[in-house]
């Protein structure tokens, strides 16, 4: 399913592993959005992702969530 943000472009969910998460990608955890805004690499294939409210999420590497995304035009 695809949406449309005005002003954004079109996006969508997408699964994301800590090899694939990126900056700006918006992750529902306990029922809240949250915004990605920083990532660090951790040891062992982990990322720790810091959201716009400052909160921090250790992603695993065999960590799967899904998240919404811009969805680039080619």
């Amino acid at each position: 399913m695809r949406g449309w943000a005005p002003g954004d472009g079109p996006v969508g969910p997408v699964e994301v592993t800590s090899d694939s998460v990126q900056r700006g990608d918006v992750i529902q955890v306990g029922g809240r959005p949250c915004r990605v805004s920083d990532l660090l690499q951790l040891p062992g294939g982990a990322k720790r992702l810091r959201f716009e409210s400052g909160e921090l999420l250790t992603m695993h590497a065999r960590t799967r969530l899904v998240a919404v995304r811009m969805l680039s035009r080619w």
